[in-house]
């Protein structure tokens, strides 16, 4: 019922294709592997295996090719959502959200803006930072640039590009680049991953 509800809300949409549906973990990986979607909407409880393990063989540090992931799961489940975080995912959508945000997570992660929904996003990201061990920004290789720490602010606030590119004054190329440098110096893979550094490391509370 859940799989069905979900894929008619997402064919609903003329822009998004639902290419294939999975009873459980084992066969998430196996058509996501074979039909390399743009996007792979994984619940956090599945049989066989459960998300964060799909997550991680999908998205994680040794997937040489990783895949856009967007968790579906319920926020009290803490321990899922960081587990997740850690496996590579790149968005979360809560499984009471409604139609217009799953919609709006799908196609974010596609276009690599996957911190989709502030609300929800900086409740996870500040209970993150009670959670994980703090890695000073003192202590990065290549120390990010005046530029660079505004971008990850902003992407910590659940910005877009293209938000990030008007805020700024600049273009969206630029905060492509910078984006893409951020992620090279922080040893990151996704945006997501850029926020919870940022909230990790107190940047939200500096001046």
């Amino acid at each position: 019922m859940v799989r069905g509800g979900l894929r008619l809300i997402l064919e609903d949409q003329p822009d998004i294709e639902v290419v294939a549906e999975a009873a459980d973990g084992a066969e998430a990986v196996e058509l996501a592997r074979r039909l390399r979607p743009d996007v792979c909407l994984v619940d956090v409880r599945m049989p066989r295996l459960d998300g964060i393990e799909v997550t991680r063989l999908l998205a994680g540090p040794g997937v040489p090719e990783p895949f856009k992931v967007v968790v579906v799961t319920t926020f009290d489940l803490d321990e899922y959502v960081y587990g997740a975080l850690r496996a590579g995912a790149v968005g979360f959508v809560l499984k009471d959200c409604g139609p217009a945000l799953l919609v709006e997570a799908v196609r974010a992660a596609r276009a690599g803006d996957a911190l989709v929904s502030p609300s929800v996003t900086l409740r996870l990201l500040r209970h993150l930072t009670t959670h994980w061990t703090t890695h000073p920004a003192a202590r990065l290789d290549h120390p990010l640039s005046n530029r660079e720490i505004e971008v990850v602010r902003a992407v910590a606030r659940g910005r877009t590009n293209q938000e990030i590119a008007a805020e700024l004054f600049i273009s969206l190329s630029t905060v492509k680049t910078h984006v893409s440098g951020i992620q090279a110096k922080l040893g990151v893979r996704n945006r997501v991953q850029i926020a919870a550094w940022a909230w990790e490391n107190h940047f939200m509370g500096r001046t």
